[in-house]
């Protein structure tokens, strides 16, 4: 559920309020800071281990698909989920972040409203590096 910064933020769609802040399709970001944002303004943030299922299926229906999968054996994850995974399994993931970035690229930013009685869900997908392109 999105914080009351997100709503202070100017715009009146995710793309409008968070684009202000650099998040926009086609843009490279550091991981961390989509990690911030996820926090700060309340937004659901999704990393694709596969490009083309990121940007050629609808997120409502990716989770749908693979709802009984269990979670760290999916397509995609939860941006706090991946983080604490590899910083449970990598003391030193930190250090390493700071002198090689992940830089997450940016596929959607939009919401989902299924019900007029519960609020939007914000949400970001992005794709993750090859393991190839990771510098770490």
């Amino acid at each position: 559920m999105t914080t009351d910064a997100y709503r202070t933020l100017p715009g009146t769609t995710p793309a409008e309020k968070l684009g202000a802040l650099g998040f926009a399709p086609g843009k490279k970001v550091d991981i961390r800071e989509i990690a911030a944002a996820a926090t700060t303004y309340g937004i659901a943030v999704y990393l694709f281990f596969e490009e083309q299922l990121a940007r050629s299926t609808a997120l409502e229906l990716v989770i749908h698909k693979f709802r009984d999968v269990p979670e760290f054996e999916r397509p995609y994850v939860r941006i706090g989920d991946f983080l604490r995974f590899v910083q449970e399994n990598d003391p030193s993931f930190e250090q390493v972040m700071q002198a090689h970035p992940i830089m997450i690229e940016i596929i959607t930013v939009a919401e989902i409203a299924a019900n007029p009685n519960v609020p939007a869900l914000v949400y970001i997908t992005g794709v993750m590096p090859y393991s190839d392109e990771l510098q770490v």
